[in-house]
């Protein structure tokens, strides 16, 4: 009974196994997980309702073109893979492969042993179902990313720019930034959504690039009837500029700076009775201050009448109408920065391949398209050089094996035997060859040795000796030949000889192509993908082990091929070439013998 009842709660349980995958609409699914451990050996704890911004590229992402147009089929669901998670593309470019997806991060995420999500892909006939306006929380009241031709508000409170100098480019932190030059400004106007009340606080955020130190040069500027706040730089040096709510102006410099070249991330968070500013997700500078509420116009870039003009590039500028703490603040720069590495990259899987791949199969899954293209050039000198190599060995065993018949038989004739001469068949030199006593006897015994290389040297032989032979038979009858008929005999045998070494040797440069080309073309295919590697990390700013591994492993594939290709070919060359020299021998031998039989008798 018990027995039964174990089998009755495996046969319950199998369906709820089976139904791990959340949709068989689509076919592909990635695990990414966040690095607990580097966030508590950063000292930071994951925050609620935060964002993680998921960079694909070919280093950790190989099936951009499985993806739908603009990646409708895009789907983020919670580790239980069952939640839905709110998300929306900065940017997607499957021609380039790659992909920056914000995906908002549950709220019970920090419980989790080891915290994570999916990323389920892989079908086109899905609907579009990113919301950028819904994945933000009701605190972030503005966030201009800069992706877009037309700089825009993200969130749903549409907080658009009234005036737009900057222009957007190529380059910034995380897709596109706002390019200022010193007389461009961004200039937001007045709503109700973005008011900065010092009841609830707010927070300013922004990534900023200079190459050389401004001289003093305006980030963020808002004021209104009773106060106002400037964020500012000069000389590397981050400052607030303040006018409390009793008019009187201050100005706070950062206890830290910021260098030309590089990306830096300023904050300013306002709460009761204090500013503090944070560089790079560290506090910089706490500032006992007291400001109004602040509902007049904001401006990026410059001041309100322009003046002060930053020169550099912005990117990701956000507001806030609540105070953000330091430990979400530190977690968003961890997050963003070029030296993220707070997400691991899990292998893709299907639905029937659950367990995962071997390693080498995902390896291969990750060769880029100019690898496959090398190592199908290596596919097809394997295939030449094994065809060869074997081709070579069955002429070459036939070849000697001829060779060694041929020798016993010769081996048996008499000095006399081998210029016997029919002289009725003079008109005829294959008949004089056929008259021989040598091949009576071979044939006479059904032996053949047509495939012999010293059989075709002695068939030459034996003509040019019996032309030689006729012609002194004929004019002095006499069987004797000169030391120049002699010579000539040999040079008619040598360069028979030549001619079935170059049989024997034909075809081999083609193994020494596949020994001295594969591994170079394998390097070619290793650097090449090495070079696209870090193409797409640079392109896409994230720099740890899970997103550099994957596309050097895939890389190094094209120089195993390479190898793949020499070393047999190698091995092959070896073996062929101490036969061939063996087969060469022989027939040096056999001419040296021949001209010493011959000359015995005729001279």
């Amino acid at each position: 009974m018990k027995r039964f009842s174990l089998l009755l709660i495996l046969l319950t349980l199998l369906p709820s196994m089976a139904s791990a995958w959340w949709s068989d609409d689509w076919g592909y699914k990635k695990k990414i997980s966040l690095d607990a451990k580097k966030l508590q050996q950063d000292g930071v704890s994951l925050p609620e309702d935060a964002f993680a911004l998921v960079r694909l590229h070919t280093g950790n992402f190989t099936f951009f073109m499985d993806l739908a147009e603009k990646g409708k089929d895009i789907r983020v669901l919670a580790e239980d893979e069952k939640t839905p998670l709110k998300f929306y593309i900065e940017k997607l470019d499957a021609v380039n492969e790659m992909a920056l997806i914000w995906v908002k991060l549950p709220k019970d995420i920090a419980k989790s042993a080891e915290p994570g999500f999916w990323l389920y892909y892989g079908n086109p006939e899905a609907v579009d179902a990113q919301e950028a306006p819904a994945s933000f929380d009701v605190s972030q009241v503005l966030s201009y990313q800069f992706e877009s031709s037309s700089i825009k508000d993200v969130t749903a409170n549409a907080n658009n720019p009234s005036e737009v100098t900057a222009s957007n480019a190529e380059g910034g932190l995380i897709a596109g930034a706002a390019v200022f030059q010193g007389s461009q400004i961004i200039r937001i106007p007045s709503a109700p959504s973005i008011q900065m009340s010092q009841a609830t606080g707010w927070t300013v955020s922004a990534w900023l690039k200079f190459d050389q130190a401004p001289v003093d040069s305006v980030l963020f500027q808002r004021a209104s009837a009773t106060g106002g706040v400037i964020l500012a730089i000069k000389e590397q040096i981050p400052y607030l500029e303040v006018i409390d709510a009793s008019g009187a102006k201050q100005q706070f410099a950062a206890q830290a700076t910021v260098a030309p070249g590089t990306w830096h991330n300023l904050a300013v968070v306002s709460s009761a009775g204090s500013l503090v500013l944070y560089i790079d997700g560290a506090a910089a500078g706490s500032f006992p201050v007291s400001l109004p509420d602040l509902v007049g116009d904001i401006t990026v870039g410059a001041d309100a009448t322009g003046a002060k003009g930053f020169t550099g590039l912005i990117d990701q500028f956000s507001i806030y109408k609540t105070a953000r703490d330091a430990n979400t603040i530190k977690f968003d720069v961890l997050m963003q920065g070029t030296g993220s590495a707070l997400l691991t990259y899990g292998e893709d899987a299907t639905p029937d391949a659950e367990e995962g791949e071997s390693y080498i199969m995902s390896t291969l899954n990750n060769v880029t398209i100019d690898g496959w293209v090398i190592i199908g050039i290596l596919g097809v000198m394997f295939v030449i050089s094994f065809m060869v190599m074997i081709a070579k060995t069955l002429v070459i065993n036939n070849i000697h094996g001829a060779n060694k018949r041929f020798e016993q038989a010769f081996s048996k004739l008499g000095i006399q035997d081998i210029s016997k001469l029919n002289s009725e068949s003079v008109d005829d030199e294959d008949d004089e060859f056929e008259d021989s006593p040598l091949l009576f006897s071979l044939t006479s015994d059904g032996d053949d040795f047509k495939s012999s290389s010293i059989y075709r040297i002695y068939h030459v032989g034996v003509q040019e000796m019996n032309k030689r032979l006729l012609k002194k038979s004929d004019s002095e009858g006499s069987q004797v030949l000169s030391a120049g008929a002699m010579a000539a005999v040999k040079a008619s045998m040598d360069a028979v000889l030549v001619r079935e070494l170059q049989r024997l040797n034909s075809q081999m440069v083609l193994l020494t192509i596949a020994i001295s080309g594969g591994p170079f073309l394998g390097l070619l295919g290793t650097v090449v993908g090495v070079m696209i590697t870090f193409a797409a990390i640079a392109v896409s700013g994230e720099v740890n082990v899970n997103s550099i591994a994957p596309g050097i492993a895939a890389a190094l594939a094209a120089t195993v091929a390479g190898l793949t290709v020499a070393i047999p070919a190698l091995f092959g060359y070896n073996y062929l070439g101490s036969r061939i020299k063996v087969i060469s021998a022989d027939m040096h031998v056999f001419v040296d013998e021949f001209v010493a039989k011959l000359a015995e008798e005729h001279t």
